[in-house]
């Protein structure tokens, strides 16, 4: 079973662990530090534990875990260009992007394979939003359509 991380940013979290350690000079104990910051009795051992061995550079902030990406920089500033042709350039049947379809034009493009999952991730990285097509009837009379709405000329 995996250890959860805690919520907050690495720099809350750094100074969370700071004033643990600060706390514990002023004379605490460990199991009281750990009550008033609301954390575990284990976590204050561990990052005492960690300023005896590295000094307070062993508290600092670290990056969340996790796989770093596999596409280049170079790669993700290229990639609105090329979706920005639109999914018909791309060979699909319509012009709407899915994230599946984004993901095919990464492994094609830059032989990388991505997860459909990971694609919405990036594209939020690159501010691009989700966008629902509007719906319209195959049979539509744009005609018909003007003219009801008020646009067209007289009936």
């Amino acid at each position: 079973m995996g250890v959860m991380r805690p919520h907050g940013s690495p720099e809350e979290l750094e100074r969370r662990r700071r004033r643990a350690i600060q706390i514990l000079q002023q004379g605490a104990t460990v199991t009281e530090v750990a009550r008033r910051i609301g954390g575990s009795h284990s976590s204050v051992i561990l990052w005492r534990r960690m300023l005896r061995r590295g000094g307070t550079a062993g508290l600092k902030a670290q990056p969340a875990p996790g796989r770093p990406t596999r596409l280049e920089a170079r790669q993700v500033r290229r990639l609105p260009a090329l979706l920005r042709k639109g999914a018909l350039a791309w060979g699909y049947t319509t012009d709407l992007w899915t994230t599946t379809r984004i993901a095919e034009v990464i492994r094609r493009e830059f032989g990388i394979r991505f997860h459909r999952a990971h694609v919405g991730r990036l594209l939020a990285k690159l501010h691009w939003s989700c966008q629902k097509p509007e719906r319209r009837a195959i049979e539509r009379d744009e005609a018909a359509v003007a003219q009801w709405s008020g646009i067209g000329g007289s009936p």
